[in-house]
Order: structure tokens, then sequence, then C-alpha cells
């Protein structure tokens, strides 16, 4: 949105006579609970999808009974605003966060308007494992009826089942029911000499593309004609593939459409899936695997297309790198979040696109039998690979699939280590990607002694550390005991008479642990002279601006 149309949106919002259940003005003017924030992000994500709207506002620095701008001073950074949504997400159903959070500075004062995107149809949103509402003003637990209401959404309602009126078996691609008939009796062994003798129509209506000889939007979409998209408009069946080179340039792309049963194989073909060489332990030849298994292309795809939102209107896009992947899809992540789907390896209970997945898997497509993703995890465990990163955020789906080793001998422990399941290497590789951890997982890999740290700062352990080749990285993530740091102040003071802030920092910066910023870092070396002030050790022998910190009588080493 353009900043007019924010300022329009906002005047609108004002000029209610009072809150409704899907806006909400808090004057916050310094601070605002999390906790009290995510409650109403849950509230008020619920009572859009149960009034219908597309999304809800929370709108801070405006004064609820007049409705006048009273200055909000919440979270003043823009990047602290930015990890809000992360923050929210990790405490959300299907990790669902805000559309956008946007900043207004007015004479008045600043306003900060939270976008809230309504419940997905079918999947009331919880904060924290509870479902709230709102009663008029009041923030309340969603009742029992409410709950049924929205979760009643996903069993009465299936965009890609609806029959496209007008539309006869003429609008679909000839070559892609060839195709589809091949599928099918791969599938299906058993069937393949019935098959041959079924017309295009009855075999379409066993393979439940079709439904009583009526095309579908799901017949559209897997075998429909190029020109046959127009039948599902406003709604697109379209795949782009991009390539970008090292420095993030466009070096080229396609655009693919129906039938997408054979846009897989377009797309694939379009992948450079390179031979990638590395020496594995024990051998001094190199091992030689593509960079991508090709069962992981096209599951990703293929998931893709199956769990499109397609009333959002959007393309599915596969963005190509030196070495990566990444697979898009507009959308919420149904089964709610990647753990519970590998842990699980069964199917789903819910499908966003019922009747398209049911097709897609009988024209083996994809697998709703369940495993498919977690066998993606699998073949970068086998190939020493990272795991895939899942960014369920923004409304929609992301995918990175990684085809490189970017640590050999980390990776080769994690691989072959039979006591570590594929549940906490994937908790593991958050680690070494600095992604923060839940509850439970902390608990499970500080049980098995296999992290150390502080929350959110977390490091593998000297465990391993030590049977990967990492004990540089461990010592350095780990901090020296604080004497060490406070001695060593103490001894460059002695050396040279006095130090300023800025020599202070110089001698501690490349000691302290490689998990702080320099934020942490900054608080940190501030504690330690505040510390040795404390004590009567030193003193400031210049000003607050400039501080020169000289000994307070003879020298004698903590340690001492």
């Amino acid at each position: 949105m353009t900043k007019q149309q924010l300022e329009e949106t906002l005047q609108q919002l004002r000029n209610l006579t009072a809150e409704t259940e899907v806006v909400e003005f808090k004057e916050a003017k310094n601070n605002y609970d999390f906790t009290k924030l995510g409650k109403y992000f849950s509230a008020l994500s619920n009572e859009a999808n149960l009034k219908g709207k597309p999304h809800a506002w929370l709108v801070f620095g405006i004064e609820n009974k007049h409705h006048n701008i009273v200055n909000s001073q919440f979270r003043p950074h823009r990047k602290d605003l930015d990890s809000l949504k992360s923050e929210i997400a990790n405490k959300t159903t299907n990790r669902i966060t805000f559309i956008e959070i946007h900043e207004l500075n007015f004479p008045e004062g600043r306003v900060v308007m939270f976008q809230i995107p309504a419940a997905p149809k079918g999947f009331p949103i919880a904060f924290d494992g509870h479902y709230y509402g709102r009663d008029n003003e009041e923030l309340v637990p969603l009742n029992l009826e409410e709950i049924e209401r929205i979760r009643a959404q996903a069993t009465t309602e299936d965009w890609s089942a609806a029959i496209v009126p007008g539309a006869t078996i003429d609008d679909l691609d000839m070559y892609a029911i060839h195709i589809a008939r091949e599928n099918y009796k791969n599938k299906f062994p058993e069937k393949a000499a019935d098959v041959d003798t079924w017309e295009h129509i009855v075999f379409l209506n066993k393979a439940k593309v079709t439904i009583k000889g009526k095309i579908t939007r799901t017949a559209i979409i897997l075998l429909g004609k190029e020109e046959a998209e127009h039948f599902i408009n406003p709604a697109e069946a379209k795949v782009r593939w991009l390539f970008k080179d090292a420095k993030g340039n466009d070096k080229d792309y396609a655009i693919f459409g129906c039938p997408m049963i054979l846009t897989v194989d377009k797309v694939y073909a379009k992948i450079r899936n390179i031979k990638y060489r590395y020496i594995k332990e024990g051998t001094l030849f190199p091992d030689e695997v593509n960079q991508y298994e090709p069962y992981t292309i096209r599951e990703a795809l293929n998931n893709c297309i199956a769990h499109q939102d397609y009333t959002k209107h959007g393309r599915i896009n596969v963005v190509e790198l030196d070495d990566q992947l990444i697979f898009t899809n507009l959308g919420s992540f149904i089964p709610g979040n990647v753990e519970k789907v590998v842990k699980d390896d069964a199917p789903e209970e819910h499908y966003r696109n019922r009747f398209l997945a049911s097709a897609m898997f009988n024209l083996k497509m994809v697998d709703t039998a369940g495993g498919g993703i977690r066998k993606i995890f699998n073949f970068q465990r086998e190939r020493f690979f990272p795991m895939p990163d899942y960014d369920l955020s923004g409304g929609k789906v992301k995918v990175t699939i990684t085809g490189k080793v970017l640590d050999m001998k980390y990776a080769q422990v994690l691989a072959r280590d039979r006591d570590l399941a594929l549940e906490e290497i994937m908790m593991l590789d958050k680690v070494q990607k600095k992604k923060p951890l839940n509850n439970s997982e902390e608990k499970q890999l500080k049980a098995k002694h296999l992290i150390e740290g502080r929350k959110p700062n977390y490091f593998i352990s000297i465990k391993v550390a030590q049977h990967t080749g990492q004990k540089a990285t461990y010592t350095k993530n780990r901090a020296f005991d604080k004497a060490y740091y406070l001695d060593l102040i103490e001894k460059a003071i002695k050396e040279h008479g006095s130090i300023d802030r800025s020599e202070v920092d110089e001698l501690l910066w490349k000691k302290l642990p490689d998990w702080m910023d320099d934020k942490q870092r900054k608080t940190k070396v501030t504690n330690l002279l505040s510390e040795l002030r404390m004590r009567k050790r030193i003193k400031n022998d210049g000003n607050d601006a400039k501080p020169k910190w000289i000994l307070i009588g003879s020298y004698k080493g903590l340690g001492n």
C-alpha cells in the first residue's frame, strides 16, 4: 500500500464511531505487552474470517475514545518491528503472521498499523495454543461454535472441485491425457489392461479428474489446453522459472501454463542440475552426485501445484541460484509446521485442494500417502547437504533446497550418527543456521547434551564440536570466565596508564563469543567496566562523553 492509501485507510478507521471486531486501537505510547499483542492477533484474525474480511487492523498510537493521534514509540526502530513478524509466527497456528506492519508519521506523532490476515478457511488461528476472538470490543476466548464454524469451511468448500460451466473435453490437451493414462497405469498396474479400453471421459472419471463427465477446475489445471486457462479466471495456473547469477541479477526466465502435468517436466528441463564433486571421508577419490535429487525437484514443484491457494490469483515461482533452488506458492502451510510433517510421516487430515491433491495422487504426481517431505530431507541428509529451509511467513510457503555441502565434517558426523534421529538433525541444522528453536526443541537437544549457550544464542556443544572438527568454532562461541575479561582490562590500564572506551572495545571485541552481535558486545563491555568501577578497581578520570579509565591504588591482578 502507498503512503496515500495508508493515510486514507487510517482516516476511514478513525471515522468509525466505535471499534469493531476487526479494528482495535491502542495508545501504546512507550511499549506494549507481547503476549497481549499476540492474543489480539489471534482474535482479529479469527474475527476477520468470520466477518468475511480479507484482513483486520490493530493500530498503535491512537486513543480509543475520540481516535486522536497520541504518538506511539512502540519499537521505534524498523528492524525491531520487522523482527516482530517472526516472533508472532513462532507462536501462531501455521506460523501465520502480519501481512505487513506500516508506520505513518504525522505532526501529532507516530502511528503503527498492523495489517492482520484473516484466518485461512477451515483453520482458526491460535496464539500460544489458545484461540481468541472479540465480543464487541472485549478480548475473549473464541467460543466453540465459532471454532467449529471456521473448521467447517474446510469440509464445505473445495475450490479445485468446482465444475467449470461451458468447458468440455475438447478444452483438454490430448497429449496431456495420454501422459495421464500412462502415469495412472504405472500407479495402478493391476488396472493397466482395463485403462486401455476406457474412453477418455471414463478414464478421467475413474482418475477423479472430472465429476460425472463434467470438467472441473482440477481438469483445467492439470490437463487443460494453454488457451483454456480463461475458464479459471481470475485464478492462474502458471509456473515462473527464474535464473539468477551469483550477484542476484536476473539471467533468464520462462513462464509455463496449462497443462500442469506437462509443465513439471518443462520446468525440470530448465534447471541446471549439474554434477557436484566432493571427497568423502576415508577415500582420496571424489564422489559425484547431482546437485539436486530429481525426486526433490519434482516433489517440491508438484507440492506447490497441489497446495497453491488459487483464490489469491498468483503464480508459482521457481528461482534457481548457483547452489540453491527456491520454490514458492501462495497460501498458508496447512499441516502447521514442517517438523510435524517429518515426524508423523503420515497423510494429512486436511488439504486446501482435496480434489486436486487426490487427482495428482492418482496420476502419480504427488504422494498423498505421506512421506514426500520426509524423503526430501533424507535425500539432503544422504548427500551431506543442509536440511531444506521452510519459510511459512507472509501468506506463502517458501522452500529453499541447497545443493552443496556447507560443512563437510559436521555433515558427515550427523549423517552417519545412528543415535541421532532425522528430527534431531533438523534441530541441529537450525542451530548451525542461527535459527530460533522452540521450547520443545531446546529441551530435547539439551537433554542429549547437543547444544550449549543461552536462549536464543545456542551453539553446538563440545560433544558435537569435538566429533565434527569444530573445536575452534566452539571455543569462539563459548565465553571466557568473567574474571578473564576483568583481569585483561586491568592489565591493559596498568601497562598504558589509562585507556579510553574505544581502546577497551578494541581489546575485548574479538575475544567475546562469536554469537554476540555488536549491540550485545557493547553492552557486555559496559557491564564489565561498571563492575570494575563498583569494585573500586578503576575510575573515570575523564568525563561521560570521553571516559578515560585509570586504576585506583596499586595494581593487583584479580587472580591473586
